[in-house]
């Protein structure tokens, strides 16, 4: 294992990696133990009893944070026509269809997220290759592939979040910056929470929530009380 710095082991010692913190402490905790200079992402880990490897317990989505993640999202959106148009006034980033496909080809990513309506899945399918490995590629589950592309595009550019368990049946979801107030990023923290058990597979047996952490980008785990939590 990589020996861990100084700064990591000095911030460690603040918490008992024992101990499951009330959510207001575990926040407090999470931004105290930031040795970063710069604005540090604030992420919340969830350990869920499920089988990823069984598709209805394949957990994935998309949920509005309500104070944001404190980054702005760039949003390319593929589409057409009126389409395009109203993604252009919606605030995305950049629209367009082939000339954007033939960019990507290219080695193009300077942007965040992709919408696409669903008549140009046909072509943009074919980035699979390139897009699927990065995770960018749209997906009705989360919203992203829709005609409803003003909606899509305010919801990104509002805080959307996007989750899915990976193969161990993790999921990670930023909630913010270290210099968000308190409030906001316990208010955003309930909100994935919360989303979390509208979301348990029928299936899944045994614990769901195995274990909830709190952590900013370089910092160490900070584990949560689940009991605290005042989801909706």
């Amino acid at each position: 294992m990589a020996k861990k710095g100084k700064k990591y082991v000095e911030a460690a010692k603040l918490v008992d990696s024992m101990k499951a913190y009330p959510i207001t402490e575990a926040i407090e905790l999470a931004k105290k133990t930031n040795f970063t200079k710069f604005d540090a992402t604030v992420e919340v880990a969830f350990r869920l009893g499920i089988d990823p490897k069984k598709a209805d317990q394949n957990i994935r989505g998309a949920v509005v944070l309500p104070n944001g993640t404190g980054k702005t999202q760039r949003v390319l959106v593929f589409a057409k026509g009126e389409k395009a148009k109203e993604a252009e006034a919606a605030g995305a980033d950049f629209v367009g269809d082939a000339d954007y496909i033939n960019k990507i080809n290219q080695g193009w990513f300077d942007f965040d997220v992709i919408v696409a309506t669903p008549d140009m899945m046909g072509e943009v399918g074919k980035l699979g290759r390139v897009l699927g490995p990065k995770g960018l590629m749209p997906n009705p589950k989360t919203g992203t592939v829709t005609f409803d592309v003003e909606k899509a595009v305010n919801e990104i550019k509002a805080g959307k979040v996007e989750y899915r368990t990976d193969k161990a049946g993790n999921i990670h979801v930023p909630i913010g910056k270290v210099s968000f107030e308190n409030e906001k990023l316990i208010e955003n923290f309930n909100t994935i929470f919360d989303t979390m058990l509208k979301v348990k597979p029928a299936a899944a047996k045994g614990t769901y929530m195995k274990n909830v952490s709190v952590t900013s980008t370089m910092g160490p785990g900070v584990k949560v009380d689940p009991s605290t939590v005042t989801a909706k």
